[in-house]
Order: C-alpha cells, then sequence, then structure tokens
C-alpha cells in the first residue's frame, strides 16, 4: 500500500515537473522581446523547487527499495529531478539580473 502511494504522488506530480521544465523564465525573451520579466522567475521557481524536492525525494526512497523495478522508478526520478535544474539555474540568474539591473523594483 506504501508503494502505491508513493507512485500515486509521483504520477500527480507530473504536470508539476513538466510545467518546471517547459516554463520560460523571462517570457519576453524567448518571443524575442528584450525586455524584463518580473514575474516569470518566481512562476518557474513555484514549480520547479516542489517538483525537484519531490522527484529527489522519490529516488532516494525508491532507490533504498532495492529491488530491480524500485531501482528503474528511482533512475526515472532522477532525470526528472536533473531536468528541472537548469530551469531553476536560469531562473535564479535571471532573478539576479533583475537586481543588479535595478529592474523590478517596487
Amino acid at each position: 500500500m506504501r508503494a502505491f502511494a508513493g507512485c500515486l504522488a509521483l504520477l500527480l506530480a507530473t504536470p508539476l515537473a513538466a510545467l518546471a521544465v517547459v516554463l520560460p523564465v523571462n517570457v519576453y525573451r524567448a518571443q524575442g522581446i528584450a525586455a524584463p520579466d518580473c514575474d516569470g522567475p518566481l512562476q518557474v521557481l513555484i514549480f520547479a523547487l516542489p517538483a525537484v524536492l519531490i522527484y529527489g525525494a522519490g529516488a532516494f526512497l525508491a532507490y533504498r527499495a532495492g529491488r530491480r523495478s524500485h531501482r528503474v522508478v528511482s533512475l526515472l526520478c532522477l532525470i526528472i529531478a536533473l531536468a528541472t535544474l537548469p530551469n531553476i539555474a536560469e531562473a535564479a540568474h535571471e532573478l539576479y539580473r533583475n537586481v543588479a539591473d535595478h529592474e523590478c523594483v517596487g
């Protein structure tokens, strides 16, 4: 029953992880416009940080279970968690860029 609940939690978190990977940090720059996007980095982080925590914990717990099927689930969770990390790094870079350029104040 515990394994079913864990798999259900991972399946329910899949849209969260998909949004964390797909959302652009700066919507304007993604469209080719050179303008700051004050909401973009936080919108990405709202989805990305929980996804990394959920799938990172899923990878750790599935790996500790030890069976071959759990190792496959652990590898898939690790791949999903690592896929969100570049978007988190880009969001942090965009936040620091906005602060350094004194944009998005107020």
